[in-house]
Formats: C-alpha cells, sequence, structure tokens
C-alpha cells in the first residue's frame, strides 16, 4: 500500500522535511502507522525494512531499460525476418541502424546488470529459500522474487538475441556509423 499526503505546516506551507523529518523519522512514522493499522486489520502484513535487511533497491528506471531493450529487440528481429532478395540492402541499413542504437544500451544495461549483480544472487539464492520454504506449506511474500526474476529474464533474453546475431552484424554495429560511411565510400 501507498499512502500518499501532501505535508502541509500549521501555517500553511509544503515542508516534508517539517513533517516527517529525516530517514530515520520517516522510518519511525512507517512504523507507528503500522501499529496503528495492525490494531484494525490484524490480518495487514509489513514489508521488511531495507535497514534490516541490508538489501539495495534496484531502481524502476533498470527495468524500463530492460523493457525498452526488449522491444528494441523485437524491431530488429522483425527487421531481420523480412529480409528478401527483393529488399535485402534497404533492410539491411534499417537493421544497422537499429543496431546502432541498440548496443550502446545495451552494454549500458549490462553495466547496471553487473552492478546489482551481488544484489541479484543474494536474492536468487534467498528465492531458492522461499521457493523450499512454499513448497512445505509456510506463508510468504513472493512479489520482490517475482520483480527480480523479471529482470534476470530480460537480461538472459537479451543476451541471448546479442548472441544470435552474425559476428559481422555486431561488428559492423558497433563500428561508428562515420567510420562505416568512410569504408564505404
Amino acid at each position: 500500500m501507498h499512502l500518499c499526503f501532501t505535508p502541509i505546516t500549521a501555517d500553511g506551507r509544503l515542508s516534508a522535511k517539517e513533517i516527517i523529518g529525516n530517514r530515520t523519522q520517516l522510518t519511525n512514522w512507517q512504523d507507528e502507522f503500522f501499529a496503528h493499522m495492525v490494531e484494525k486489520f490484524p490480518n495487514i502484513e509489513r514489508g521488511e525494512s531495507a535497514s534490516i535487511t541490508g538489501r539495495r533497491h534496484i531502481p524502476t528506471r533498470v527495468f524500463k531499460q530492460a523493457v525498452s531493450l526488449t522491444r528494441q529487440a523485437e524491431k530488429i528481429k522483425s527487421a531481420l525476418d523480412g529480409i528478401n532478395p527483393l529488399n535485402a540492402s534497404k533492410k539491411a541499413d534499417e537493421t544497422l541502424a537499429l543496431l546502432h542504437r541498440f548496443f550502446p544500451g545495451m552494454e549500458r544495461f549490462e553495466t547496471q546488470v553487473r552492478k546489482y549483480k551481488r544484489e541479484i544472487d543474494s536474492l536468487e539464492k534467498e528465492n531458492a529459500d522461499l521457493a523450499k520454504r512454499a513448497a512445505a506449506g509456510e506463508k510468504v511474500s513472493i512479489s520482490r522474487e517475482l520483480s527480480q526474476n523479471k529482470l534476470r529474464s530480460d537480461y538472459d533474453s537479451l543476451r541471448r538475441f546479442v548472441d544470435s546475431l552474425p559476428e559481422e552484424i555486431k561488428r559492423q554495429a558497433r563500428t561508428p556509423q562515420k567510420t562505416r560511411n568512410q569504408e564505404i565510400g
């Protein structure tokens, strides 16, 4: 559950710092809110605090990056599938243009994934443990597991796609456009 509100002071000013304070005070506020809510709704659960678990947040932009790259990969696959003897030259240029945009994004995404690899590995281990507990009939929350697995799946799919491309196309796509044009001319 997300609680949205506007932190307005008694004298009508907007000030989150005065209403909530710092990160520690925000955590205390959340704890107090949960304590109040659990009195009314005893079955309500609260997620584990990052301060307790030591987990780092994986930003939404990383997930959005995966979605964007997946869409680009689909366009590239479509362009490659549409090549025939009559349109080969035009489709090759179109595919290379798409690949020139794809590879830098893919490289940035790989850098991000490496940055979060330790966290992902830890979550995968936790996911395996949760799967064992779930099989044993324990009540567990698996939404975190699903989002991490989605990120890993997107990355693996994109990696397989890149690996499936012919080396010549990858080499041409990684060559800057100006250099390639100079080689042709």
